[in-house]
């Protein structure tokens, strides 16, 4: 089933590259498209609890869904992802 996400914090390819790599980690997750523009996450599933999973991490990275609190620490966490994605790409 597709999925799509908004997120916060997504400013440039290298957050979308970081989102990229870690959303790959999390089994049964394919068909990953971000669009910067518009901070959208879009990614195929096999049930709602990957969609909760992909949050989680999401969360966990700096980029909190746009019904999330976006604390101070979510965009220093963010920041710190967006840097690891500029330079792994």
């Amino acid at each position: 089933m597709q999925n799509s996400i908004t997120v916060q914090n997504l400013k440039c390819g290298g957050c979308a590259n970081t989102i990229k790599n870690k959303i790959s980690e999390i089994e049964n997750i394919s068909s990953i498209e971000i669009d910067i523009d518009s901070s959208n996450i879009s990614f195929s599933t096999k049930n709602n609890e990957d969609v909760l999973r992909v949050k989680d991490k999401l969360k966990a990275i700096g980029y909190p869904s746009i019904d999330e609190d976006n604390s101070l620490v979510s965009k220093a966490k963010s920041f710190v992802s967006c840097a690891t994605g500029k330079i792994s790409s």
